[in-house]
């Protein structure tokens, strides 16, 4: 639709120009067409006549009735009218937005994608998680943040690269072999030698035990196998690393989540990224010693303050890898590189961008982009529920997916923009009522197959060339509202991809899920007259599909019965 008036309005200043009423020089400016927050106001607006005032040395409103009256007829607008300093606003016909019953059955799967991205790369990195212990809420959060957004950019036409970093190397790993072998010495939390920072959860023990099995972990086409001696450290790193790493891939693949690339962290160091990284910063000379340590200047690229490389001790900030490993996301043709992040690592970002900037080899500033997600609390019978006992101090991912199911648990962590605090309600989640939000949706994709299923018990058999070609009987309110509410959904494709904003979706699907079942309340669709009848079906299932391509970038079923 806005293409369409769009291309009306490009028309109507091409006329002003021939006309004289705009010089001939004056660029077409940088309009919009948007929809009003009520139709009262007509079905979209332009500022297009606002923009052009100056260049034709008009008032606003003077220069919109000279657009109006350029503007070319077309039987897709049914009124035209100028309102406030010089807002044009369009009413369209019927027949327009019967049309785009016909495109969502015309395309199908592919009703609402464009190809804006085509020819384009985006990496999207998410979740990203140490492989230190089970997956939690926090991290489904950014499964399913990052796996939306993957899904619209994909819809935008973008070739999309899912890539999931692995922070196999630090501190951290280290406490993970010394809490493992503490457990394969028969040790447990709470015992005297028991190690400070070690991991408390019961699914050390599985990774011992397993260990001292000499099981073997299949992990992205080589084997790790439990080599069973408890005084071999790093043999114990290697399997427990390996069997963690299993373990999320599991409880990703069971949360519909996958990736394209697995990212380690120790091969920046072992491929000697990080070393060339900084010798090349050094080389561009934004980088100083101070303290017997090594300083990034990244004051001059937009940081508040200058950042540590290299500590006195000769071992790097994390910050550098981090660096290194952005890098290889631009030599690797990422034209567009997401990183999905928990909001407390917000601190890294700045100097991030500053070391790539400082490596002056023609990233753009603002690359690559963050989408960062606010905590989740999980509720339950009213109050929080915090633990678990195989991880021993938090929610795992596969907890929630075991008591939401799979869908609500998509859906729920998805709905909100990232940026704000997340309530899980459980109890909510499971409900089978239209409180719920997940089964209102796609109880309204089973109501039409429903639909269809007691057409076929009554004899009724769908044509959908006759339905096409009798659409203009669909001229009353209530099926005009639902139509117009379908063809929000390629403007809802299009701006969640721009914005990076996957919950647009579940917010559009929630309206087009009730401008249905308004009508389906007060609508007969099975009635006698053929034409009417097969008519109304065809904008159920256009309906449908909208659902369903909609359900689908969020990774949520569709099903037809509920």
């Amino acid at each position: 639709m806005k293409t369409l008036l769009s291309a009306l309005i490009t028309q109507g200043i091409d006329a002003l120009r021939a006309s004289g009423i705009l010089p001939a020089d004056a660029a077409t400016p940088d309009f919009v067409v948007e929809r009003p927050k009520t139709r009262e106001h007509g079905d979209f607006a332009t500022n297009a006549a606002m923009l052009l005032a100056k260049a034709a040395r008009s008032n606003p409103r003077a220069l919109a009735q000279a657009l109006v009256a350029a503007l070319p007829a077309s039987d897709d607008v049914a009124r035209v009218e100028i309102a406030g300093p010089g807002f044009i606003n369009f009413q369209l016909a019927p027949g327009a937005w019967q049309r785009e019953i016909a495109a969502a059955l015309k395309h199908g799967e592919d009703y609402g994608r464009n190809t804006s991205g085509r020819g384009h790369v985006a990496g999207v990195e998410y979740v990203s998680a140490n492989p230190t212990g089970p997956l939690h809420v926090g991290h489904g959060r950014a499964a399913a943040i990052g796996d939306c957004i993957a899904r619209v950019l994909g819809a935008n036409g973008w070739t999309v690269k899912r890539e999931f970093y692995y922070n196999d190397a630090g501190v951290q790993i280290e406490n993970l072999a010394r809490s493992t072998q503490a457990r394969l010495r028969g040790l447990r939390p709470g015992d005297g030698d028991w190690p400070a920072d070690a991991y408390n959860g019961d699914y050390i023990q599985d990774v011992a035990d397993a260990y001292l099995r000499g099981d073997t972990v299949q992990i992205e086409g080589h084997e790790v196998a439990g080599a069973g001696d408890v005084e071999d450290t790093d043999a114990i790193r290697r399997f427990a690393v390996a069997w963690l790493r299993n373990e999320q891939n599991q409880d990703l693949a069971a949360f519909g989540v996958d990736f394209d690339i697995y990212f380690l962290e120790s091969s920046l160091y072992t491929d000697g990224k990080v070393e060339e990284t900084v010798r090349e910063l050094v080389a561009k000379g934004h980088t100083y010693e101070e303290g017997g340590a090594l300083w990034l200047k990244s004051t001059d690229f937009g940081d508040d303050k200058d950042r540590v490389m290299r500590k006195s001790d000769g071992s790097y900030t994390y910050f550098v890898p981090d660096v290194a490993y952005h890098l290889s996301k631009w030599q690797r043709g990422y034209e567009r590189a997401i990183t999905e992040l928990g909001a407390d690592h917000h601190g890294s970002l700045a100097r991030v961008r500053a070391g790539l900037q400082a490596l002056d080899v023609g990233i753009p500033k603002g690359w690559p982009e963050y989408v960062l997600h606010q905590m989740v609390t999980v509720m339950r019978g009213g109050e929080e529920v915090k633990l678990s006992k195989r991880a021993g101090s938090y929610l795992t991912l596969r907890d929630l997916i075991e008591e939401a199911g799979r869908d609500a648990t998509r859906w729920f962590l998805i709905a909100r923009k990232p940026d704000s605090q997340l309530v899980f309600d459980i109890d909510l989640a499971r409900q089978q009522s239209n409180d719920n939000p997940v089964f209102y949706v796609q109880y309204a994709h089973a109501r039409v197959a429903s639909l269809l299923r007691q057409a076929a018990e009554k004899g009724y058999a769908y044509d959908q060339a006759n339905a096409l070609a009798h659409l203009g009987k669909l001229d009353d309110e209530g099926s005009l509202t639902l139509m117009v509410e379908l063809s929000r959904w390629p403007e809802v494709v299009e701006a969640a991809g721009q914005s990076l904003e996957p919950h647009l979706v579940a917010q559009y699907l929630r309206e087009l899920a009730y401008a249905f079942h308004t009508w389906y309340a007060n609508t007969p669709v099975l009635v006698e007259d053929a034409d009417l009848r097969d008519a109304r079906l065809a904008l159920a299932l256009a309906v449908r599909q909208g659902l369903a391509n909609g359900l689908d970038l969020l990774g949520v079923s569709a099903p037809e019965r509920m």
